[in-house]
């Protein structure tokens, strides 16, 4: 099972945000960013976090393939 954050990066292009502010408004580890960016499992926990952050729902910001 392959799972990809694409759409997560799209949200943060058409916000003009990077990953350094996206960690700090979502109160995530710069090593969470980093498996973020490898397509990597993270915690539920932390998507979360993304989300409420973002303002969306999990699925728009991870996809499975």
């Amino acid at each position: 099972m392959q799972i990809t954050y694409k759409k997560l990066w799209k949200i943060l292009i058409d916000r003009e945000m990077n990953k350094t502010q996206l960690k700090d408004a979502a109160g995530v580890s710069s090593n969470v960013i980093a498996k973020l960016g490898k397509n990597e499992p993270v915690s539920i926990e932390t998507l979360i976090k993304i989300c409420v952050a973002l303002g969306v729902d999990i699925g728009d910001i991870i996809e499975i393939k």
